[in-house]
């Protein structure tokens, strides 16, 4: 088999955070990173570096990842019209900045989020259809298509983002500006303030477009439990499949020199909502489940491995065709002897 593995976060944001990043065991990884040259890429936000593995560089996430979702429905819409992923957000002011929590940082219920879209709904009708796929993602059928140039969900969530206006000189500024207003009176919000709880007080628009022309001979299957990733197997063709537990499962499920890709995002919600607890506690059973299996059946079982982790270090990639299992005089580094040269490169460059 020849595996490609995604997984954002791999290494953890914070050199200095030895507490985080120090006994922390990984001889998988170790012995995997002794034996595939490392290369560094520019800085990519997990989406992006997904869609890379499909060859799109300027990708339409909104449709490719409404195509992914459970709802047969709503899925099949995405193949007509300009859709964007309208993410339902809480907006707090610090230090004259603005930071966004994405709701996978506050619980928000289905009958909450239906509530909302039906009032958005009717609201701004003559701007578009909101859609809520579930209660964390949200889309929009716009009635006109604009470019609307945003930073996908996962490179803003839990990060300082531009004060107002939000959007700055984007088309659907204003749009955004009246939808935050509007939200802020709204009963359901109302009540989340009495309640002590984040206000879903607007919403984040981004990777906008019709559905794209997908290729993905590359792969046999994809392996996922993101919508993204499972949209852009149903675009190209090619079967999906929710995430396996471990490296175990997949080779019991695939037939020898198949070319799988899975996605692997434990690491990302810890990093966004800067959880070391959580991020350690993923880390130990992907170590467990992938990566010291991969040590023993690389060369193997596994013909070749392609490893990707966007990272705020730059987009990680490790790359072995098996042949380096024999090179028993190579010593591996642990993450924070990684953490720290991957540091002082980006400072020296």
């Amino acid at each position: 088999m020849h595996l490609t593995l995604l997984v954002p976060e791999l290494i953890w944001p914070e050199p200095q955070d030895q507490l985080t990043l120090t006994e922390l065991p990984t001889p998988g990884f170790s012995w995997l990173h002794a034996r595939a040259p490392l290369q560094r890429g520019p800085k990519q936000a997990y989406e992006l570096a997904l869609l890379r593995c499909f060859g799109l560089n300027e990708p339409s996430c909104g449709p490719l990842r409404l195509l992914g979702e459970a709802q047969p429905k709503p899925s099949e819409a995405a193949r007509d019209g300009h859709w964007l992923c309208a993410d339902p957000v809480h907006l707090r002011f610090h230090h004259e900045r603005v930071i966004l929590a994405d709701a996978g940082a506050f619980e928000l219920s289905d009958d909450e989020a239906a509530a909302l879209v039906a009032a958005l709904n009717a609201e701004f009708a003559d701007i578009g259809q909101f859609h809520a796929a579930t209660a964390r993602r949200w889309y929009i059928k716009l009635n006109l298509a604009v470019d609307h140039l945003a930073a996908p969900i996962s490179a803003v969530a839990g990060k300082r983002i531009p004060g107002e206006p939000i959007g700055q000189k984007q088309p659907l500024t204003r749009l955004l500006n009246e939808i935050q207003m509007f939200l802020h009176k709204h009963p359901v919000n109302q009540q989340r303030e009495r309640a002590g709880h984040p206000a879903v007080n607007s919403v984040w628009f981004w990777g906008g477009g019709s559905l794209p022309s997908v290729q993905g001979q590359d792969f046999s299957a994809v392996w996922s439990s993101d919508p993204l990733a499972l949209g852009l197997a149903r675009a190209a063709h090619v079967a999906s499949q929710p995430s396996p537990a471990s490296l175990t499962q997949l080779l019991a499920q695939t037939q020898r020199g198949s070319r799988q890709l899975v996605t692997l995002d434990t690491l990302l919600g810890p990093v966004l909502y800067e959880n070391p607890n959580d991020w350690r506690a993923a880390w130990q059973t992907l170590e467990k489940d992938w990566f010291a299996p991969l040590a023993a059946t690389l060369g193997r079982e596994v013909q070749s491995l392609h490893l990707i982790a966007p990272t705020i270090y730059g987009c990680l990639e490790w790359q072995s065709q098996g042949q380096g299992r024999w090179q028993f005089w190579k010593k591996g580094q642990t993450l924070a002897e990684i953490a720290g040269e991957l540091a002082k490169a980006g400072q020296a460059s």
